[in-house]
């Protein structure tokens, strides 16, 4: 798994934080210095960083459990997605439903009413009339904005991956109230405590995003790799 270099965090503008006047002291161990105003994040503390989430994450994901990304924020909801599905993780880009974890029975209900409209609209379509059809497809249409990443999801996830813990910080506490360990990228206006493997950077720019999201899924990849090089040498051992 191979790892970005200083270089790389330096042009895709890791490093830029906040205005020093909406720093979260928290954040100072990651903070190398300021400019101009603006806090200047350590990029060694982000790669150090870096390197033990996505090792933690790949674990995960070679135990066979799930990993749910999490960023409604406009700038990396397109990144988040793809990212995800690239690695068949499940996802959350429009909005954190309240209760999307504490409350998972009654979002699974939701889910299978999604599946339920599914089946209606492909295989039932004989059995409606056009204006049904339409009523269902807007409803349909509508869940599936909001649940659609998690509709494979039947339980829990091991973990959630955050863009900005501040924007999502609702997913942050009930992950924390259940026990869910939490990945997240932290800017310097964030608590970095909050969340298990806090990962310092700039986590409004788009690149900054994609460099962080691209490392950690191909963390979740490697892992998901190692699951069925494992399975193979066990099938291999068995069969002798």
């Amino acid at each position: 798994m191979e790892k970005p270099t200083y270089k790389d965090l330096l042009n895709a503008g890791v490093h830029f934080g906040h205005l020093k006047k909406k720093w979260n002291p928290k954040m100072a161990p990651y903070i190398f210095t300021e400019y101009k105003g603006i806090h200047v994040i350590d990029l060694n503390r982000t790669l150090e960083s870096m390197e033990r989430a996505g090792n933690a994450m790949r674990q995960i994901a070679k135990s066979g459990r799930k990993i749910m990304f999490v960023a409604t924020k406009k700038q990396a909801r397109d990144i988040v997605t793809n990212a995800a599905l690239s690695v068949g993780m499940p996802f959350v880009t429009e909005r954190w439903l309240g209760g999307m974890m504490t409350n998972f029975s009654t979002i699974r209900r939701s889910i299978k009413k999604l599946q339920t409209m599914d089946r209606m609209l492909q295989d039932g379509a004989e059995n409606i009339t056009k204006k049904e059809r339409l009523t269902i497809s807007r409803e349909r249409d509508k869940l599936e904005k909001v649940l659609g990443g998690i509709a494979g999801l039947t339980r829990l996830p091991a973990a959630i991956f955050i863009v900005d813990i501040s924007h999502e910080h609702i997913a942050v506490d009930e992950a924390t109230k259940l026990g869910i360990r939490t990945f997240a990228m932290v800017d310097t206006n964030s608590d970095p405590n909050v969340v298990d493997y806090p990962v310092p950077s700039n986590d409004d720019a788009s690149k900054s995003i994609k460099i962080i999201v691209d490392y950690m899924a191909e963390a979740v990849r490697q892992g998901l790799s190692d699951r069925e090089r494992a399975k193979a040498e066990k099938a291999a051992t068995a069969g002798e």
